[in-house]
Protein backbone atom coordinates (compact mmCIF):
# COMPACT_ATOMS: atom_id res chain seq x y z
CA UNK A 1 0.00 0.00 0.00
CA UNK A 2 1.28 3.44 -0.90
CA UNK A 3 2.51 5.50 2.05
CA UNK A 4 0.30 8.33 0.79
CA UNK A 5 -2.76 6.26 1.72
CA UNK A 6 -1.83 5.72 5.37
CA UNK A 7 -1.72 9.22 6.85
CA UNK A 8 -4.34 9.26 9.61
CA UNK A 9 -3.54 9.37 13.36
CA UNK A 10 -2.14 10.93 16.56
CA UNK A 11 0.01 13.77 18.02
CA UNK A 12 1.03 16.09 20.89
CA UNK A 13 1.71 19.64 22.06
CA UNK A 14 3.93 21.83 19.92
CA UNK A 15 5.24 25.41 19.77
CA UNK A 16 2.97 28.13 18.38
CA UNK A 17 5.15 28.97 15.39
CA UNK A 18 4.34 31.69 12.90
CA UNK A 19 2.04 30.07 10.30
CA UNK A 20 3.84 32.01 7.57
CA UNK A 21 7.41 31.24 8.63
CA UNK A 22 9.78 30.92 5.68
CA UNK A 23 7.09 32.28 3.35
CA UNK A 24 9.38 35.12 2.28
CA UNK A 25 11.57 32.72 0.27
CA UNK A 26 11.60 32.67 -3.51
CA UNK A 27 8.88 30.24 -4.54
CA UNK A 28 8.12 28.46 -7.79
CA UNK A 29 5.97 30.37 -10.26
CA UNK A 30 4.18 27.33 -11.71
CA UNK A 31 2.53 24.26 -10.20
CA UNK A 32 5.34 22.16 -11.64
CA UNK A 33 8.06 24.33 -10.13
CA UNK A 34 6.34 24.23 -6.73
CA UNK A 35 6.15 20.43 -6.89
CA UNK A 36 9.83 20.21 -7.79
CA UNK A 37 10.70 22.68 -5.05
CA UNK A 38 8.68 21.21 -2.17
CA UNK A 39 7.43 17.74 -3.18
CA UNK A 40 10.34 15.75 -1.78
CA UNK A 41 10.65 17.52 1.55
CA UNK A 42 6.86 17.69 1.93
CA UNK A 43 6.48 13.94 1.47
CA UNK A 44 9.51 13.30 3.67
CA UNK A 45 7.83 15.12 6.56
CA UNK A 46 4.86 12.77 6.27
CA UNK A 47 7.23 9.96 7.19
CA UNK A 48 7.97 11.82 10.41
CA UNK A 49 4.25 12.14 11.02
CA UNK A 50 3.54 8.47 10.38
CA UNK A 51 6.27 7.42 12.79
CA UNK A 52 4.63 9.46 15.56
CA UNK A 53 0.90 8.94 15.01
CA UNK A 54 -1.10 5.86 15.89
CA UNK A 55 -4.62 4.77 15.08
CA UNK A 56 -6.26 7.25 17.45
CA UNK A 57 -9.29 9.18 16.24
CA UNK A 58 -8.83 12.86 15.47
CA UNK A 59 -10.94 15.79 16.58
CA UNK A 60 -10.70 19.40 15.38
CA UNK A 61 -11.76 22.43 17.41
CA UNK A 62 -11.71 25.42 15.07
CA UNK A 63 -12.60 27.84 17.88
CA UNK A 64 -9.35 26.80 19.59
CA UNK A 65 -7.53 26.48 16.29
CA UNK A 66 -6.25 23.00 17.02
CA UNK A 67 -6.52 19.34 16.12
CA UNK A 68 -6.23 16.61 18.74
CA UNK A 69 -5.69 12.86 18.60
CA UNK A 70 -6.87 10.28 21.10
CA UNK A 71 -7.66 12.96 23.67
CA UNK A 72 -3.96 13.24 24.51
CA UNK A 73 -2.20 15.20 21.80
CA UNK A 74 -3.13 18.61 20.38
CA UNK A 75 -1.58 20.92 17.81
CA UNK A 76 -2.26 24.39 16.38
CA UNK A 77 -3.49 24.19 12.81
CA UNK A 78 -3.89 26.14 9.62
CA UNK A 79 -6.87 25.10 7.50
CA UNK A 80 -6.16 24.88 3.76
CA UNK A 81 -9.47 23.59 2.46
CA UNK A 82 -11.86 20.68 2.10
CA UNK A 83 -12.54 17.88 -0.38
CA UNK A 84 -16.06 16.51 -0.97
CA UNK A 85 -16.32 12.75 -1.44
CA UNK A 86 -19.67 13.08 -3.25
CA UNK A 87 -18.86 15.83 -5.76
CA UNK A 88 -15.11 15.08 -5.96
CA UNK A 89 -14.34 18.78 -5.67
CA UNK A 90 -11.82 20.82 -3.70
CA UNK A 91 -12.87 24.05 -1.94
CA UNK A 92 -10.24 26.41 -0.57
CA UNK A 93 -10.83 27.41 3.05
CA UNK A 94 -10.79 31.14 2.19
CA UNK A 95 -13.81 30.55 -0.07
CA UNK A 96 -15.77 28.42 2.44
CA UNK A 97 -18.34 30.91 3.73
CA UNK A 98 -20.51 28.25 5.40
CA UNK A 99 -17.92 26.89 7.83
CA UNK A 100 -17.10 30.14 9.67
CA UNK A 101 -13.42 29.30 9.85
CA UNK A 102 -11.62 31.84 12.09
CA UNK A 103 -9.51 34.26 10.01
CA UNK A 104 -6.34 33.42 11.97
CA UNK A 105 -6.55 29.84 10.63
CA UNK A 106 -6.58 31.01 7.01
CA UNK A 107 -3.21 32.74 6.78
CA UNK A 108 -1.46 29.99 4.83
CA UNK A 109 -4.45 29.42 2.53
CA UNK A 110 -4.63 33.14 1.74
CA UNK A 111 -0.88 33.35 1.12
CA UNK A 112 -1.19 30.48 -1.37
CA UNK A 113 -4.15 32.24 -3.02
CA UNK A 114 -2.15 35.44 -3.43
CA UNK A 115 0.81 33.51 -4.82
CA UNK A 116 -1.48 31.71 -7.25
CA UNK A 117 -3.06 34.96 -8.45
CA UNK A 118 0.32 36.66 -8.83
CA UNK A 119 1.67 33.87 -11.03
CA UNK A 120 -1.54 32.55 -12.64
CA UNK A 121 -1.42 29.12 -10.95
CA UNK A 122 -4.91 27.55 -11.30
CA UNK A 123 -4.36 25.08 -8.44
CA UNK A 124 -3.92 27.93 -5.98
CA UNK A 125 -6.10 30.74 -7.30
CA UNK A 126 -9.42 29.04 -8.17
CA UNK A 127 -11.76 28.78 -5.19
CA UNK A 128 -13.21 25.40 -6.22
CA UNK A 129 -12.32 22.74 -8.79
CA UNK A 130 -12.66 19.03 -9.62
CA UNK A 131 -10.00 17.14 -7.69
CA UNK A 132 -8.49 13.79 -6.79
CA UNK A 133 -6.94 12.70 -3.51
CA UNK A 134 -3.46 13.23 -4.94
CA UNK A 135 -4.35 16.90 -5.46
CA UNK A 136 -4.78 17.19 -1.69
CA UNK A 137 -1.37 15.63 -1.17
CA UNK A 138 0.11 18.02 -3.74
CA UNK A 139 -1.37 21.04 -1.95
CA UNK A 140 -0.28 19.65 1.41
CA UNK A 141 3.29 19.06 0.24
CA UNK A 142 3.55 22.55 -1.24
CA UNK A 143 2.20 24.17 1.93
CA UNK A 144 4.33 21.99 4.22
CA UNK A 145 7.48 22.94 2.33
CA UNK A 146 6.65 26.57 1.70
CA UNK A 147 5.73 27.34 5.32
CA UNK A 148 8.17 24.89 6.91
CA UNK A 149 5.42 23.13 8.86
CA UNK A 150 5.97 19.79 10.57
CA UNK A 151 3.43 18.00 8.38
CA UNK A 152 0.06 18.17 6.69
CA UNK A 153 -2.91 16.00 7.60
CA UNK A 154 -5.93 14.68 5.72
CA UNK A 155 -8.72 14.67 8.30
CA UNK A 156 -11.52 12.48 6.88
CA UNK A 157 -14.90 13.32 8.44
CA UNK A 158 -17.04 10.99 6.36
CA UNK A 159 -18.60 13.38 3.87
CA UNK A 160 -15.26 14.84 3.00
CA UNK A 161 -11.67 15.57 4.01
CA UNK A 162 -10.29 18.68 5.71
CA UNK A 163 -6.68 19.42 4.81
CA UNK A 164 -4.64 21.11 7.55
CA UNK A 165 -1.03 21.82 8.39
CA UNK A 166 0.43 22.01 11.87
CA UNK A 167 3.58 22.35 13.93
CA UNK A 168 4.86 19.70 16.32
CA UNK A 169 8.19 19.45 18.08
CA UNK A 170 7.55 15.73 18.52
CA UNK A 171 7.15 15.16 14.77
CA UNK A 172 10.20 17.30 14.01
CA UNK A 173 12.31 15.13 16.35
CA UNK A 174 11.62 12.17 14.07
CA UNK A 175 13.34 13.84 11.15
CA UNK A 176 15.93 11.56 9.57
CA UNK A 177 18.81 12.53 7.27
CA UNK A 178 19.64 8.89 6.60
CA UNK A 179 20.06 8.00 2.94
CA UNK A 180 17.59 5.13 3.41
CA UNK A 181 14.84 7.70 3.99
CA UNK A 182 15.69 9.52 0.75
CA UNK A 183 15.98 6.23 -1.14
CA UNK A 184 12.41 5.40 -0.08
CA UNK A 185 10.69 8.77 -0.33
CA UNK A 186 12.06 10.01 -3.65
CA UNK A 187 11.03 7.00 -5.79
CA UNK A 188 7.52 7.25 -4.36
CA UNK A 189 7.34 10.94 -5.18
CA UNK A 190 8.31 10.51 -8.84
CA UNK A 191 6.09 7.44 -9.26
CA UNK A 192 3.06 9.35 -7.95
CA UNK A 193 3.58 12.78 -9.56
CA UNK A 194 4.90 13.84 -12.96
CA UNK A 195 7.93 16.02 -12.39
CA UNK A 196 11.44 16.79 -13.55
CA UNK A 197 13.30 14.14 -11.57
CA UNK A 198 16.63 15.96 -11.54
CA UNK A 199 15.19 19.24 -10.26
CA UNK A 200 13.04 17.49 -7.66
CA UNK A 201 15.95 15.44 -6.35
CA UNK A 202 18.28 18.45 -6.17
CA UNK A 203 15.74 20.47 -4.19
CA UNK A 204 14.87 17.56 -1.92
CA UNK A 205 18.38 16.66 -0.81
CA UNK A 206 19.39 20.31 -0.49
CA UNK A 207 16.49 20.87 1.90
CA UNK A 208 17.60 17.78 3.81
CA UNK A 209 20.92 19.52 4.48
CA UNK A 210 23.02 17.71 1.87
CA UNK A 211 25.69 19.42 -0.19
CA UNK A 212 25.54 18.49 -3.86
CA UNK A 213 28.01 17.97 -6.67
CA UNK A 214 26.21 18.28 -10.00
CA UNK A 215 27.73 16.44 -12.92
CA UNK A 216 26.46 15.96 -16.47
CA UNK A 217 24.37 12.86 -15.84
CA UNK A 218 24.26 12.62 -12.07
CA UNK A 219 24.04 14.39 -8.73
CA UNK A 220 26.15 13.28 -5.76
CA UNK A 221 24.74 14.43 -2.41
CA UNK A 222 26.68 14.21 0.87
CA UNK A 223 25.90 14.93 4.51
CA UNK A 224 28.22 14.04 7.42
CA UNK A 225 29.76 11.07 5.66
CA UNK A 226 26.50 9.87 4.14
CA UNK A 227 26.38 9.83 0.34
CA UNK A 228 23.63 9.20 -2.18
CA UNK A 229 24.08 9.31 -5.95
CA UNK A 230 21.29 9.85 -8.46
CA UNK A 231 21.84 9.23 -12.17
CA UNK A 232 19.60 10.67 -14.88
CA UNK A 233 19.07 10.25 -18.61
CA UNK A 234 19.04 13.05 -21.20
CA UNK A 235 15.42 13.84 -20.28
CA UNK A 236 16.31 14.25 -16.59
CA UNK A 237 14.54 11.01 -15.68
CA UNK A 238 15.99 9.01 -12.81
CA UNK A 239 17.84 5.90 -13.99
CA UNK A 240 19.68 4.92 -10.82
CA UNK A 241 19.61 5.82 -7.12
CA UNK A 242 22.50 4.48 -5.07
CA UNK A 243 23.11 5.03 -1.36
Amino acid sequence: MSFLKKLFGKEEESPKDNPLQSANQEHGKTEQELLEQYGGIGLDKQRNLYEVIGNNAWNADLSKGEISFGGQLAFPIQVLGTFSHSSKTWLWAWANDKSSIPPNLLQQALYLKNHGEAHEIPLLKHSEFDAEINDLHLIGMIASGMFNTSAYYLADYGQGIMLVTFQSAIIDKNNSNDVARISTVFPELISTFETNHRNAFKNYVTRKGYTIDQQENQIVAENNGKRITAAFDELSRLTKLQA
